[in-house]
């Protein structure tokens, strides 16, 4: 098969090929799903019936697990390594797409969830890196869950200059639209919160030595760099 082959098949299958007589499109669907109940503590299949809308998710998990992407110990779903790669992905794809539609186009949130599934289902790997370092390598999506880390990530690529940087890396006299936010405790967020630093708002930046001082409204602070790195600015 050659390469132009086996891009058109991936791009059908990604845009809902039918596998087996079920779209693959409605197994990603389930598998995202899966994937977020985990993040909430929740692992059982009759509580994910009850939560989709697929009418037919019985039969699907029962060919997804024929497919080696989970299993079930009593009631409890559990990825097998295949099935947790391909979820992660999926996973990584909506929440991505979420932070593009919301940051570049300024869509509402309802405008992006439905566009963001539409989209996690054609992305390919390359694009979906690229879209990452544009961000910035973003931690979380606009509702604040954990983005699942790429390649691009680990590697901290720059062939792209990112929309979203760290606040360390504006410029003297430079301002930036904090983007979010991402402390190591809910303490040092909540610190952050009384003295205005919280998403939408704009920040100058002053001064970097010996710390870093920051014009925020008619307020100027002053931060140690362990807490400007954890913030995120869109330049304006």
């Amino acid at each position: 098969m050659t390469k132009e082959s086996e891009h058109k098949r991936g791009l059908h299958q990604r845009m809902g090929a039918s596998v087996d007589g079920v779209e693959e499109d409605r197994i990603d669907e389930l598998l995202e799903l899966v994937w977020t109940l985990r993040e909430e503590g929740v692992s059982d299949m009759d509580h994910l019936l009850e939560t989709t809308q697929d009418i037919e998710a019985r039969s699907i998990l029962r060919k997804m697990i024929k497919d080696d992407l989970f299993e079930i110990e009593g009631k409890r779903m559990i990825f097998k390594e295949r099935g947790e790669e391909k979820a992660r992905e999926i996973v990584r794809r909506h929440r991505l797409t979420e932070r593009l539609l919301y940051e570049i186009f300024e869509m509402s949130e309802e405008e992006v969830e439905e566009e963001a599934c539409k989209l996690e289902h054609i992305l390919s790997p390359g694009v979906t890196e690229s879209v990452c370092t544009f961000l910035g390598h973003p931690p979380t999506c606009i509702h604040g869950k954990p983005i699942p880390r790429g390649g691009c990530c680990a590697k901290f690529k720059k062939e792209m200059k990112p929309l979203v940087t760290p606040l360390d890396e504006l410029g003297l006299g430079e301002e930036g639209r904090i983007v979010f936010i991402a402390p190591k405790s809910h303490q040092r967020l909540d610190r952050l919160s009384t003295l205005g630093i919280v998403p939408g708002s704009i920040l100058r930046m002053h001064q970097k030595n010996p710390s870093y001082v920051l014009q925020i409204g008619e307020t100027t602070l002053a931060l140690d760099r362990d807490i400007v790195k954890n913030i995120y600015v869109k330049r304006v």
